[in-house]
């Protein structure tokens, strides 16, 4: 059980690593983007920045469910990517279940979904707060 545990615990840190790159490229893409856009400019880098992070997150479920398909933990590559995808996002259906020797990679692959969905929801929200910093006249104090 512990060598399991070591191995899923591989498997997390490998989604920070590839989640910590496409943070980090991101950012670098938008430290290139003028503070001063207009309103459609800004959705249209909102949209590309959801599709981004959304993209990552498909190669991190990607990643557990070739695991799944090495292992034969589960039968088929579609059945793999799906039960990755409902476990990772938490939607945890139950229509497909690991088998007992493996169901604790079930349970570490949706706190590792937890924790990267709440990274890419913070860096979303800081994009969002820096448009509204850009838009918003700063309020300084008169002497």
């Amino acid at each position: 059980m512990i060598s399991r545990l070591l191995v899923a615990w591989c498997l997390m840190a490998v989604c920070v690593v590839m989640h910590a790159i496409a943070v980090t490229t991101a950012m670098r893409w938008l430290r290139r983007v003028p503070s001063t856009q207009s309103f459609w400019t800004w959705n249209q880098l909102f949209i590309l920045l959801a599709g981004w992070i959304i993209l990552i997150h498909l190669v991190e479920i990607t990643t557990w469910a070739m695991f799944y398909l090495w292992r034969r933990a589960m039968p088929d590559l579609q059945s793999a990517l799906y039960f990755s995808a409902v476990t990772y996002t938490t939607t945890g259906y139950g229509d497909l279940v690991l088998p007992a020797e493996w169901r604790l990679f079930g349970a570490v692959e949706a706190l590792t979904g937890i924790l990267m969905c709440g990274w890419s929801t913070g860096f979303f929200f800081a994009v969002v707060s820096r448009m509204f910093e850009t838009r918003t006249p700063s309020s300084k104090p008169t002497p």
